[in-house]
């Protein structure tokens, strides 16, 4: 491989291939430190043309090709295996903004740009880029794209898919499209775009994409709504939604157990109620009017709510810093786990309708099977995604209680199938969940997949061993 190694260094730099250990460390160990593995290289090109020129020599020398951003993946979509043949494309290098065009509400970045970074850029014109999630100030666009990420506000603006007009992909051949087109319609054939999105870069490389923009809000309110049951969350999301239409931007559902262990972690974050309920949502309208019409919209609704009994107790944020307190309650979450010790996480999705049996049915069979495990869940009820972990009971060793993973998988997975869900909402396959969806999925879809797989990465290259 020392010539194939000498052609990179030609091609990108000596900088920009990275074969000391010191140097590509970061590189191989996942977001939460579970998996490391090797690489033959770790390879920073600086721009479309060089990722291309480096995709041509991996075909040349048949070396396979991990894709990767930030790499804050939580399902080894973005770390190599241990084998040492594969090559870490680390996309971080192209971190180029484009263009902005605030008539067409599009912004033109490259496919290592920083989530936070995008998001700001856009406000600074007056826009918004609306994507928002826990890892924004690391993740990067090329990784955002390749899971179809979510985040908090899908349920009015919707996941990456909905997010992005136009890509610019490098092939598995090492060719370039450029589909670079900020069109709303465009019917000209298949839609090449969605291919690519979600595929985790096992069918090619992302380099860029034309996302698309939205109007700045004129205000946004917070409130943390208690109540006891998801059922009752689930009336009081009908609620708001009829009462405050496409103004409603996120809905959250926290357990009682998950903002115990944020308060237990970072006790300089408060709790907005002086005592404790079974279960909260945190909610955001987004309005184009003004904040007191905002305002008297979400006080109206949970006025209404709390009338009916739905609501037991609410907060609503009267200013911009109780706002960012409410929801640094709400992105502490994980954070809050992981200061408590190894847990099981799954990020599920199923019809919202059925989200409270779910929830109920699925934790008294993990009652049955693991008595006193404690669930964190908690998650997007507005678009019927929950992240629905287990922690080992009090007191048990982490590491035997992590053992019992494939068993506690089968068990949440195969009631999510039953109440026609999927095991992967935002997330991604990558390899952790390669072997699952194979029973989940029918054998027509898993045969269509490998067409498609076969026929735009027939070598094999593309991230090999994620998804299929």
């Amino acid at each position: 491989m020392n010539e194939f190694l000498q052609q990179c260094q030609a091609a990108i730099g000596v900088s920009n291939v990275l074969t000391d250990g010191h140097d590509t460390a970061a590189y191989l160990t996942d977001w939460r430190r579970r998996f490391t593995g090797r690489a033959l290289a770790v390879v920073r090109p600086g721009s479309s043309e060089e990722v291309a020129t480096v995709v041509r020599l991996c075909n040349r020398f048949r070396v396979p090709i991990v894709p990767q951003g930030g790499n804050t993946g939580l399902v080894l979509g973005s770390v190599p295996d241990e084998s040492g043949t594969q090559i870490v494309l680390s996309l971080t290098r192209l971190n180029r903004m484009r263009a902005i065009d605030t008539i067409n509400n599009t912004m033109t970045v490259e496919a290592g740009c920083i989530l936070e970074q995008v998001q700001n850029a856009a406000a600074d014109a007056s826009r918004l880029f609306p994507l928002s999630l826990a890892a924004e100030g690391s993740c990067t666009i090329g990784g955002n794209l390749s899971t179809n990420a979510g985040g908090t506000a899908v349920l009015r603006y919707g996941n990456m898919r909905d997010l992005c007009l136009g890509l610019e992909v490098v092939t598995a051949q090492g060719e370039i499209w450029n589909g670079l087109r900020g069109l709303r319609k465009d019917n000209t054939g298949y839609d090449l775009r969605d291919l690519f999105i979600g595929a985790e870069g096992t069918l090619g490389i992302i380099t860029a994409a034309v996302l698309k923009l939205h109007p700045l809000p004129k205000a946004q309110c917070t409130a943390l709504a208690a109540m006891r049951t998801p059922e009752d969350a689930l009336v009081l999301l009908s609620l708001i939604q009829d009462r405050c239409g496409p103004a409603l931007t996120g809905f959250e559902l926290i357990s009682d157990f998950c903002l115990h262990l944020v308060t237990k972690h970072f006790p300089q974050i408060p709790l907005p109620f002086p005592q404790v309920y079974p279960l909260y949502v945190l909610l955001e309208l987004s309005d184009s009017e003004s904040e007191e019409h905002a305002n008297a919209m979400l006080e109206s609704a949970l006025g209404e709510a709390l009338a009916q009994g739905v609501v037991l107790d609410a907060s609503l944020a009267s200013s911009m810093t109780q706002s960012k307190a409410l929801w640094q309650l709400r992105e502490h979450i994980p954070l809050a786990q992981a200061e408590e010790g190894k847990n099981i996480k799954h990020d599920v999705s199923v019809p919202i309708s059925h989200i409270a049996d779910f929830i109920r049915e699925t934790d008294a069979l993990l009652q049955q099977a693991y008595p006193d495990c404690r669930m964190v869940t908690f998650g997007h009820l507005g678009d019927g995604n929950l992240h629905y972990n287990v922690s080992p009971p009090k007191g048990e060793l982490p590491d035997a209680f992590i053992a019992c993973q494939r068993e506690i998988n089968r068990i949440v997975h195969d009631s999510v199938h039953r109440f026609g869900g999927s095991i992967s909402a935002e997330h991604g396959i990558g390899a952790l969940k390669r072997n699952e969806i194979s029973r989940y999925k029918s054998e027509v879809e898993l045969k269509l997949m490998s067409a498609l797989k076969q026929a735009l990465d027939p070598a094999g290259l593309m991230n090999p061993g994620k998804i299929l």
